[in-house]
């Protein structure tokens, strides 16, 4: 017999994330600049945290979260009630299409966005509206143009990517104020902690009912393999996402490590700094052989090219070298590389190797 077993509508039109390659053929230490992870690695607070939480792996972790929560709340000056923690900022945005979208309900994200707003939309059956940028910026007159009375949540990561293109706070209250009232504004703020000065949208969510933020350890924390990222709004949408939360989704280990790694501001200014300034340095010197990028306030850089032809020829020569970019073709950037920003070594050799490839 013939089995009638199928998912939930939508679900089949996800295609499958395809992360940032790892290795390359015929090099063994390969130099992986494709995930947008920190080349200093995380804290040694935090990896020292981590090693003592190994001692008692037996034990189940908190359900509550509390310690991280307050250290979150202490670090960024927030009301640790109303922060709700998740393997990675991925789960908070599933969280969030699960609890507010759902079908004959639309989700909009920009053409450039993270492509996991566009999966967790479709998972929960609501369906997926993407919004034109601007030059690879933002547009939020598109955005409100696009929004109706179907639509229940906005994504928009700020700094963007896999752009690195940001709007400021005007434009960011201008769109929350814009938006219809059964709609959520969700502030991505994955590298939100690269850009000096930044609060990722914190001061918006105190001042309004309709705007959340995440943030994620993954990126400047240097935590990715542990997936622990976090979010905060107002309280009667913290109190719905808490109800959905299992209540061990993170690893007492992974809290354990978080918490140090947030309190340990110190080698985050320090991680902020270097990225800063190699990202300039790279920026300017690919700028230099014909290699162009907007102004990147994230840890990678977009590089364009003339063509499609010219950024995969490129990508081939640079895992020939040993050195691992993103092809970005899947966010609509046919003709650009994203190029996270590594140590001293690592941009000094990419510029080398596209300078090598542009000279033919």
């Amino acid at each position: 017999m013939t089995h009638m077993i199928t998912p939930q509508p939508g679900i089949m039109d996800i295609a499958l994330y395809q992360g940032g390659a790892s290795h390359v053929a015929g090099h063994d230490n390969a130099l992986k600049l494709s995930s947008n992870e920190n080349p200093f690695g995380p804290s040694p607070a935090a990896l020292k945290a981590y090693e003592a939480a190994g001692r008692e792996l037996h034990r189940y972790p908190s359900s509550d979260h509390a310690g991280l929560r307050t250290a979150i709340a202490d670090v960024y000056a927030l009301d640790p009630a109303r922060i709700v923690c998740g393997a990675g900022s991925d789960e908070i945005i599933s969280f969030l299409c699960q609890a507010y979208a759902g079908p004959n309900t639309e989700v909009v994200h920009t053409e450039h966005g993270f492509a996991m707003y566009r999966i967790s939309a479709l998972a929960a059956g609501a369906t997926p509206v993407e919004v034109k940028e601007r030059e690879r910026v933002t547009d939020v007159d598109a955005i409100l143009a696009a929004c109706n009375d179907k639509t229940r949540l906005v994504f928009m990561a700020n700094p963007n990517n896999p752009t690195g293109t940001m709007i400021g706070p005007a434009d960011i209250a201008r769109l929350a104020d814009g938006l219809p009232p059964q709609a959520l504004l969700v502030l991505d703020g994955a590298y939100a902690e690269y850009v000096e000065g930044y609060d990722g949208g914190a001061a918006l969510v105190d001042q309004r009912e309709n705007v959340v933020m995440t943030r994620t350890f993954s990126k400047i924390y240097g935590l990715g393999g542990l997936r622990i990222g976090w979010g905060y709004g107002p309280a009667h949408v913290i109190d719905v996402l808490g109800r959905m939360r299992g209540p061990f989704n993170l690893s007492s280990s992974a809290l354990a490590a978080a918490e140090a790694a947030v309190r340990d501001v110190s080698y985050v200014d320090h991680c902020r700094a270097e990225n800063a300034r190699w990202r300039a340095w790279m920026a300017d010197a690919l700028a230099e052989i014909g290699v162009p990028s907007d102004v990147s306030m994230a840890n990678f850089i977009l590089a364009r090219f003339a063509s499609q032809t010219e950024a995969e020829a490129c990508d081939i020569h640079l895992q020939s070298q040993g050195l691992i970019v993103r092809r970005v073709a899947g966010y609509k950037l046919p003709t650009c590389l994203r190029i996270t920003v590594g140590d001293e070594s690592g941009c000094r050799r990419v510029v080398h190797a596209v300078r090598q490839f542009k000279e033919g």
